[in-house]
């Protein structure tokens, strides 16, 4: 039965900041508490009336049904400095027009070329790491992801400005996590200058810098190449006012796809990795459809739906950690959802995190079982209780990359490698823009060839 739980009414200013405390202290745990209250939880958050919605149906309503009728919340406008208007934080006429631009880049046909590319990175990585090495997944897979993007965004460019493109990309990243926590926000909110601020300021310039020369050169070359950047210099908008995007429009796409299309999917592949540590016998079963299936050759875009099982090992791992664990919404106008109305200005959660742990849809949901996602059990849930991608409109545009790219990235490397937890590593989700591992993850590489060691359980603090 639908109901609304109150925590802290909307005249309690010391609450809301209470709140505010809370989420910043440990996010997961604040918003799993509310989840726990029905589903539809109001509470004060700093000066924002707030709620949370906890149920398939409503999260529908909000992000298909009434699309129109919101703009992105407080994460993602303080991620506007670092991806600027592309089509994570852009809003209204400006991100229906460069979705109508940018769409044709994620067609099947040129998902194919990029496949190419994503397996070449893969085996690249892999082919460089070697028996009993102690690597940081974490950092490894954030290298290749960049690796693929970069060289899909820029082809053979990316290789002679791969340091400068990196260095860029990695500064944004840290700087902005930085940013996102309480002292940056407090920062922010009291008008003092911010070091981390300062920082991705910088890092943008740089990044600004080497892609508006790559335009530069690639304008006077006259060179028609088969990468996105020339895709998105040469899109043009047929449906609506015939012109071409920007310069500093190309720059927030490219910022976008770079940060957000490599960041998601090493997480989500990081945490991977993690869970077949903690679960052999998934990982066997995986490891059995790796071998009968590709027989030790390299993975192409034909095998993804070959592989069923890999990819649900992703989407299990995904479902239990969702690297878009958070999405808020602010209202335009009110809105009816359910048989409750909301106003205009109010901020409303959904949270992929809370619903994809929710054991009305997935029992014992602390339990990895990739089985989850077989066609028969997916078809017997909510639609709307696993969306990691969002919905609708705004849903990603990538998202077909990403489970591409995803279950070619995991099928090349455990072809060759196990990995396990080296001893004493902690294990402990970071809620900031995406959901990562707090202390990286320390794993020792194990060639397959080889017998890999009985697995060293994880130090969980979170």
């Amino acid at each position: 039965m639908t109901f609304i739980s109150r925590l802290l009414g909307p005249n309690s200013l010391p609450g809301g900041m209470r709140n505010f405390v809370k989420m910043r202290r440990d996010p997961l745990a604040f918003i799993d508490s509310l989840a726990q209250q029905g589903d539809i939880v109001y509470f004060r958050m700093g000066p924002y009336q707030t709620y949370l919605l906890n149920e398939p149906e409503y999260v529908r309503e909000l992000l298909i049904t009434h699309a129109r009728k919101w703009v992105k919340g407080p994460l993602l406008q303080r991620a506007k400095p670092l991806l600027g208007n592309g089509l994570l934080t852009s809003e209204g006429e400006l991100h229906t027009r460069q979705r109508r631009l940018v769409q044709p880049i994620f067609r099947r046909q040129r998902m194919m070329g990029y496949s190419e590319i994503t397996v070449d990175c893969a085996l690249q990585y892999r082919q460089r790491w070697h028996d009993r090495q102690s690597v940081n997944m974490h950092d490894e897979i954030m290298r290749l992801t960049l690796a693929i993007v970069g060289k899909t965004l820029f082809g053979d460019d990316f290789e002679r400005d791969t340091i400068g493109i990196a260095d860029a990309v990695s500064n944004l990243l840290h700087t902005a996590n930085v940013s996102e926590a309480p002292l940056g926000i407090l920062l922010a909110r009291l008008g003092i200058p911010n070091p981390a601020q300062q920082s991705l300021d910088r890092a943008r310039i740089s990044l600004r810098g080497v892609i508006r020369r790559l335009l530069r050169e690639r304008h006077a070359s006259n060179v028609v190449r088969d990468d996105l950047l020339s895709l998105l210099m040469a899109a043009q908008d047929t449906e609506g006012d015939g012109g071409k995007m920007s310069e500093e429009q190309i720059f927030d796409e490219c910022a976008t796809l770079l940060i957000a299309g490599h960041e998601t999917t090493a997480n989500a592949l990081t945490w991977t990795f993690y869970l077949l540590s903690q679960n052999p016998r998934e990982e066997l079963r995986m490891h059995a459809e790796l071998d009968s299936v590709l027989a030790g050759r390299r993975p192409t875009f034909e095998d993804v739906p070959r592989l069923p099982y890999t990819e649900q090992v992703l989407a299990e791992a995904i479902r239990m950690y969702p690297p878009a664990w958070l999405m808020g919404r602010f209202l335009t106008e009110p809105v009816r959802i359910g048989k409750h109305d909301f106003a205009r200005d109010d901020l409303l959660f959904v949270s992929p995190y809370t619903m994809q742990h929710d054991p009305r849809f997935f029992s014992n949901p602390h339990l990895f079982h990739p089985e989850r996602f077989r066609p028969e059990a997916k078809a017997s849930r909510p639609k709307f209780s696993y969306f990691p991608f969002g919905a609708g409109p705004r849903q990603c545009i990538g998202e077909s990359f990403a489970w591409m790219e995803g279950t070619l990235v995991l099928a090349t490397l455990a072809q060759r490698f196990t990995m396990r937890l080296s001893p004493g590593q902690r294990v402990e989700p970071e809620a900031l823009l995406t959901l990562r591992p707090k202390h990286g993850m320390q794993m020792v590489l194990h060639d397959r060839k080889e017998a890999a060691p009985t697995q060293t359980a994880a130090t969980p603090t979170g």
